[in-house]
């Protein structure tokens, strides 16, 4: 088995997350994607552990994921991402053209910036303790931000996706995607109105690096709810 890059070069990769947490998945499969190998550190988003005094020197949000490369870190995965393809651009996460890589980009904000945060867990434990919402509540909320976002998500891909949301070779948008759709199932929602979607992921998951950045697939997972 050929060694990793990050092996080759000698070089320490330690991905600060959480199992179930839908940023630090997008992180694990591009770091997939790039042959890289690295560690983990688990911060317990049920106990509040990314909130430690430690955590926040590191990470001043208190979110995961936080990626650290040789005493250098950054935060946000969007960011993150971005960082591993400057450093090793191949196999590339985003398209050579310009004008290609602001519609990745775009496809990526969309899941990244206007579904994930509207349905993660600080803003789903505001709803239950400041507006007393009931969980039917919580779930009709979570469905309407994934539907709305994945109809958006469903055109663009139906205008410029092929094998994947992008042309024919994952992306930073599928990075994106893979997530979010594992989180739909998660809470029940209804993707049978996104087809292109839904065979993207299941392509998607046939691929090691997606297969095996699934929550399941990581040693701290277990089954308790969060």
């Amino acid at each position: 088995m050929p060694r990793s890059r990050a092996a080759c070069c000698d070089m320490t990769i330690t991905l600060h997350g959480y199992w179930r947490s839908t940023a630090s998945y997008r992180v694990r499969i591009a770091l997939g994607l790039k042959g890289l190998t690295y560690g983990q550190v688990t911060h317990d988003l049920r106990t509040g552990a990314q909130r430690a005094s430690a955590f926040l020197n590191f990470s001043p949000q208190g979110l995961v994921p936080a990626l650290a490369i040789d005493g250098d870190h950054v935060t946000q995965s969007l960011a993150i991402m971005e960082w591993l393809e400057e450093r090793w651009p191949e196999p590339a996460l985003l398209p050579a053209k310009s004008y290609d890589r602001a519609i990745v980009r775009s496809m990526a904000q969309l899941v990244a910036c206007d579904i994930h945060p509207l349905n993660n867990l600080r803003v789903l434990s505001a709803l239950r303790a400041n507006v007393h919402a009931s969980e039917a509540t919580i779930q009709a909320w979570i469905a309407h931000w994934i539907e709305t976002g994945f109809a958006a998500l469903e055109q663009l891909v139906d205008r410029h996706g092929r094998a994947f949301t992008f042309g024919d070779h994952p992306s930073l948008a599928d990075c994106c995607l893979i997530p979010q759709i594992y989180s739909a199932r998660r809470f029940s929602v209804d993707l049978s109105m996104f087809p292109k979607l839904v065979d993207i992921a299941a392509r998607a998951n046939q691929i090691d690096a997606f297969r095996l950045a699934a929550p399941d697939q990581q040693p701290d997972a277990d089954s308790a709810p969060i």
